[in-house]
């Protein structure tokens, strides 16, 4: 902000240099008196001549680069730069999020992807761009924050400035005659602005007076919050780490990184020691749904109860984890964030002997809990003549069925009123024994062969609770058990970057409204007592900017001052106005 960037356009240099202190210093933000050019000056002859001018057109030049890029323009630009940049990791599938989701778009699109993994917007928050707008932000929020921040310092330590010597240039202004003495006058005024909380003194013939200097603060305190925000999500990235876990009723997870279904975390975090040590216990999964009406279905309670224990020895705890309610052990968070149906089956071999019998989760489809997944029975199982095999059934599960005749395998209402179980059942090889990783709730039928009914379709059926599928030919059973379980799948997650976070936007937005809503401004009151003896009031008041309540305030101040020091009785020269 320049000196005169609160007079009247035309204001005359000699007129800007009569302001002087008076109207400096309004603002930290830094003046520019740098640029672009020729710093060097004149070149002498020579090469030493040579290289002094060399030296000085670097440093100009350098100086000049860093007044730029630590000016509040720059780092409103690049805030803005960094918010531009961010959107395209919400709207392209990122690496570190899903894997899955970024390889089906590179076969998706093989056109595009090469180019956009050039650019790195698989990448988007670590690629080498959005780090250099990161990292100079941070640089330049820094370079602006600290001087100014050493000037504001300089101006709460010293006195407001004393009056300009002619006070009729200033935006606001009024003046009158009283018979009060000068010094009466000014001790009434330094009294009264005092009164109103402003930083006042006596200079010379005047009351110099300075209030508002809560707008710089709140300035200085929003950009610093701004860097506190930088740091905090620096740091969650860098040390963070979240993974996701399905339990069934009765089992449990030990927060160590085998026990999880994925994980993935920052690149400082050590995955060996950064673990928080806890463990939990899924003991039931309580969810209650709408009847009747319009919210038919939507989830009334939705909760999972649970043992946990601190470390490795520590007591067990019993709780409850609910959505936005996540369970909090020494710095890690557990968030409840999905629910599903486990049906208990049974699989006998032709002898009868029981190869598989365990709940067996499956994935819902829709907001009424249709599920669908896969039971894979890999080991222990026989064929009627003795040899090894292996079996896989799909599975559709509904909690709800319609009936008979009534429609597809479709859930007509998420709580266990009517559940059924579908099946199709192979035999053979289920690819597991390729070492390749593989989708648990889906079935790779390459390998497989379908059994047979009686008529020579596939064999399929429709089980409820303690009904059994027989296998043809002799080949065993499988058994939908009268116990179905439920899941819940819970996200365990450390940030250690989220209060700072929280803390900094708080008070980027409380350093925000302060920096709009207070306004800085000066306000002198000079009592010279004139020729005729009678004592001549002047008040003057100015702002970092033009504003209807600068001259509101300052009518105000003088309605007060002019009650302990009443206008003169003089019909020649009439009481003036204030003007703005």
């Amino acid at each position: 902000m320049s000196k005169t960037e609160t007079t009247d356009e035309a204001t005359t240099a000699a007129d800007e240099q009569e302001l002087g202190e008076a109207g400096a210093q309004l603002s930290t933000a830094p003046q520019e008196r740098a640029v672009p050019g020729s710093f060097g000056g004149v070149m002498q002859p020579g090469a030493a001549g040579r290289i002094a001018w060399a030296w000085r057109e670097t440093t100009g030049w350098a100086r000049w680069f860093w007044r730029q890029l630590t000016s509040m323009r720059v780092a409103l630009i690049l805030l803005f730069l960094l918010s531009l940049g961010a959107i395209p990791g919400s709207l392209i599938p990122q690496t570190g999020v899903d894997e899955t989701k970024v390889d089906d778009f590179r076969r998706a699109h093989e056109t595009l992807a090469p180019i956009y993994d050039d650019l790195g917007l698989f990448n988007v928050y670590s690629s080498v761009w959005f780090s250099a707008i990161y990292i100079l932000l941070f640089i330049s929020l820094i370079g602006c924050i600290v001087p100014r921040t050493w000037q504001f310092v300089g101006q709460l330590r010293s006195r407001p400035p004393g009056a300009p010597g002619r006070l009729t240039r200033l935006p606001a202004y009024t003046t009158w005659r009283t018979e009060t003495d000068p010094e009466q006058v000014r001790e009434a005024a330094l009294a009264m602005l005092k009164q109103r909380r402003f930083r006042a003194h006596v200079a010379g013939d005047a009351v110099a007076a300075e209030k508002g200097y809560l707008r710089e603060a709140g300035n200085l305190i929003f950009h610093i919050a701004l860097i506190v925000m930088l740091v905090s999500f620096a740091t969650g990235q860098l040390f963070k780490s979240e993974g996701g876990k399905l339990i069934v009723e009765g089992g449990g997870f030990a927060n160590t990184l085998t026990q999880y279904d994925d994980f993935k975390s920052g690149s400082l975090f050590d995955r060996d020691h950064d673990l928080a040590p806890f463990s939990f216990k899924l003991d039931k999964f309580v969810g209650t749904y709408e009847r009747s009406g319009p919210q038919r279905g939507t989830p009334r309670t939705y909760e999972a109860h649970v043992t946990y224990a601190e470390g490795a020895d520590g007591a067990e705890k019993k709780t409850k984890i609910e959505v936005n309610r996540p369970l909090e052990v020494d710095g890690s968070k557990v968030y409840l964030i999905g629910h599903g149906y486990a049906p208990v089956v049974t699989v006998r071999d032709g002898k009868g002997r029981k190869v598989f019998s365990e709940p067996v989760p499956l994935l819902p489809m829709d907001s009424n809990v249709t599920s669908s997944g896969a039971i894979k029975v890999m080991d222990g199982y026989r064929d009627k003549d003795g040899k090894k095999d292996q079996l896989g059934f799909q599975a559709f599960f509904v909690p709800t069925f319609a009936g008979a005749g009534k429609g597809t395998m479709l859930s007509q209402y998420p709580g266990l009123d009517f559940p059924v179980l579908a099946l199709n059942a192979f035999h053979g090889s289920l690819g597991v024994n390729a070492g390749l990783p593989q989708n648990v709730y889906q079935l790779d039928k390459r390998k497989m062969k379908a059994f047979k009914d009686a008529q020579g379709a596939d064999l399929k059926q429709r089980l409820l609770p303690g009904e059994t599928m027989k296998l043809p030919g002799g080949a065993g059973s499988i058994t939908f058990e009268k116990g179905v379980k439920e899941w819940a799948t819970f996200q365990i997650s450390q940030q250690p970057g989220n209060m700072p976070a929280l803390v900094g936007a708080i008070a980027a937005i409380a350093g925000l409204a302060g920096s709009l809503f207070i306004q800085r401004r000066r306000v002198w009151v000079r009592a010279v007592r004139g020729k005729d003896g009678v004592t001549v009031v002047e008040m003057a008041g100015l702002g970092r900017s033009e504003s209807s309540k600068l001259p509101e305030e300052l009518a105000d101040l003088a309605a007060t001052l002019n009650s302990q020091a009443p206008t003169a009785p003089d019909p020649a020269e009439p009481v003036e106005g204030v003007r703005a």
